[in-house]
């Protein structure tokens, strides 16, 4: 417990009070944002505001959470070194993403292919590592099978590869397309909604804090802890290292609630593709790695929605020859052009995030109750 507590407080002093000091390095390094045209008039006054704060994010993190384990003598683990893994790279991605826009002096850094391919080769080599390292319970972080509250027997991928030559590259296939979607989706949808002061880290903090509640749950009824009776068979979990997940997205939560201290509106420092990236890529991790895949659509529901927003636009703007249905996507700039200030619609995205976290952690709940 006070490796949970230590690092959430370590990772928030740091981003908080070193944030300043890495916005007048940024400034120095004239790493500033630029603004789409086409977009809301507003927004202009924002050019050249310091961006990549994702670095500022993912140190504070790192920072927090190994620190708090070298202070109270806790051991690390697979699963949250996994969590990290997949965050860090994702922000490697996401920063030279960045670093081209601003070297470029453009809005566009990477092509959409060339950051997709960034993010299957992080994914891919993620997925592999994820289903190695058991422990003495015979659990490794990520399973084979498609989760939603546990994981679903009737969708599972590794029984695919007893069948044969054939069956591992379609059962090892079919998985790692599985885990290449939800990662892509998962960044991409916080990277979309990152369009507004304070939006995508608020809704981060809302998402990744529920994993804190899972996974402290899972810790207490963790199949390794608990005794088995007939009941707790039925109810307990067998996720590989619940109470570390727990630890690692205090970590992070800690790290976004320093750092939305300046990124709120007016932001003096923006997360960047560096940020929304990295902070997708664990909400995705912590989702796979605690069995709740297909739970991510409420917990991350507000993510859902503003990627969803792009998807409906794009489809009919392309089925109707030029006719859309928002007036910008993605859909917080939509209310933006409605005349909406941007604090209300960021507040107001912020409460929708927390609702529907509340329905997925509630969902979570009462799938104990019920078992």
């Amino acid at each position: 417990m006070r490796a949970l507590l230590t690092s959430g407080a370590l990772s928030m002093a740091f981003t908080l009070f070193l944030t300043p000091l890495f916005i007048r390095l940024f400034r120095r390094l004239q790493w500033g944002q630029f603004i789409r045209d086409d977009g809301p008039q507003s927004h202009h006054a924002k050019r050249g505001t310091a961006t990549m704060g994702g670095i500022v994010v993912i140190l504070g993190t790192l920072f927090g959470y190994f620190t708090a384990l070298l202070l109270t003598g806790d051991e690390t683990s697979v699963s949250a070194l996994l969590v990290l893994f997949l965050m860090v790279g994702l922000g490697v991605v996401g920063f030279i993403d960045d670093f081209l826009k601003t070297r470029r002096e453009r809005s566009l850094g990477l092509t959409g292919w060339a950051k997709v391919a960034g993010q299957v080769v992080v994914a891919t080599i993620w997925a592999f590592l994820a289903i190695r390292f058991p422990n003495g319970n015979d659990y490794t972080p990520a399973t084979m099978s498609v989760s939603f509250i546990r994981d679903l027997p009737a969708i599972d991928f590794g029984a695919i590869t007893k069948f044969g030559v054939i069956g591992v590259l379609v059962g090892y296939g079919l998985y790692l397309l599985w885990i290449n979607f939800l990662v892509a989706a998962t960044s991409n949808g916080v990277n979309v909604t990152d369009g507004l002061d304070g939006l995508a880290s608020g809704a981060s903090i809302l998402a990744i804090g529920a994993y804190i509640i899972i996974g402290f749950w899972q810790s207490i009824q963790s199949c390794a802890n608990v005794k088995l009776s007939v009941e707790n068979v039925a109810k307990c979990y067998d996720v590989r290292d619940p109470f570390d997940l727990a630890i690692v997205a205090t970590a992070i939560v800690g790290a976004v609630v320093g750092f939305l201290w300046w990124n709120t509106s007016p932001a003096q420092i923006f997360l960047g593709d560096t940020g929304s990236l990295a902070l997708g890529g664990a909400v995705a991790a912590l989702a796979i790695l605690s069995r709740t895949e297909l739970l991510l659509v409420l917990i991350g529901g507000i993510f859902v929605i503003e990627a969803g927003s792009v998807i409906v636009q794009r489809a009919y703007f392309k089925l109707t020859r030029g006719r859309r249905i928002f007036l910008m996507s993605p859909i917080h700039h939509h209310f933006e052009l409605k005349g909406w200030a941007e604090v209300t619609v960021v507040v107001r995205f912020w409460i929708i995030g927390g609702l529907l976290v509340a329905a997925g952690v509630g969902s979570f709940y009462l799938e104990w109750l019920a078992t």
